[in-house]
């Protein structure tokens, strides 16, 4: 596989998603939101009057507020993704890159580095910025600042860039057999399903987020990613794309 072939990939898809601002407005605002909302979470909570929140409680609340982070990495490559394939052809890019010596797994891994960096910088950007925030209001409660520690190591270093690829690889998968944007988009969202119910589970109490369940949650994507990784090598047939879409 030739690398240097498959950043030429990516790079003409990072320039399409310059293009797109809907996609730019999202990897911006939502891990923005989520910087800023659960801060303010705490803060509401804590008001004079509300009894506050037990110290005890902080470790667990704060990785379940954390693993927001996943959920995002597994919303925000959808749209990248699914338009990559799909919504080239919709508007007719995808057939010359096709036709090219370039080879399937060179334009699978140019395409999956364009879905997969901008999410990422997106996500750590924010987390800096939740990092500061968190500890600064929880700081009077606890006495100590509590951010960067092991848990969000786990989350930021492995369960995100696992949970992207798994997002990028369903999407990249469902845009290689459907023909409009909005239908691939719609199939690759469904990732958002598995890593909320994760995110209810522990605040319902079902599941406790340490650092032992999240290296877990970590190894159960690591599966998935090698299982998808094969199943679409297998979907994308570049024949198939060239003389059978309409």
């Amino acid at each position: 596989m030739n690398l240097s072939a498959a950043w030429i990939v990516a790079q003409k898809d990072l320039k399409s998603i310059r293009r797109k601002k809907s996609i730019l407005y999202s990897l911006i605002f939502f891990p923005l939101l989520l910087s800023l909302l659960f801060p303010g979470v705490i803060v509401f909570a804590s008001r004079p009057g509300t009894g506050g929140i037990p110290v005890d409680y902080f470790p667990s609340l704060l990785n379940a507020f954390s693993f927001f982070f996943v959920i995002a990495a597994a919303v925000l490559p959808t749209a990248i993704a699914s338009y990559s394939i799909v919504g080239e052809k919709v508007e007719k890019s995808l057939e010359p890159l096709l036709a090219t010596p370039t080879t399937d797994g060179e334009i699978l891994l140019g395409k999956s580095i364009a879905a997969f960096l901008p999410p990422l910088i997106a996500i750590f950007a924010c987390s800096i910025l939740y990092m500061i925030l968190i500890d600064y209001v929880t700081y009077p409660t606890l006495g100590y600042i509590i951010f960067p520690n092991v848990s969000l190591a786990i989350i930021l270093f492995i369960a995100i860039p696992l949970a992207e690829v798994l997002s990028i690889e369903l999407s990249v998968i469902a845009s290689s057999r459907a023909t409009d944007v909005r239908a691939a988009n719609q199939i690759g969202g469904l990732m958002f399903i598995p890593f909320m119910i994760i995110y209810i589970g522990s605040e319902i109490g079902l599941i406790v987020l340490n650092d032992t369940n999240l290296l877990i949650i970590s190894a159960v994507i690591f599966v998935v990613d090698i299982a998808l990784f094969y199943l679409g090598k297998a979907t994308f047939q570049r024949e198939e794309i060239l003389t059978k879409w309409k």
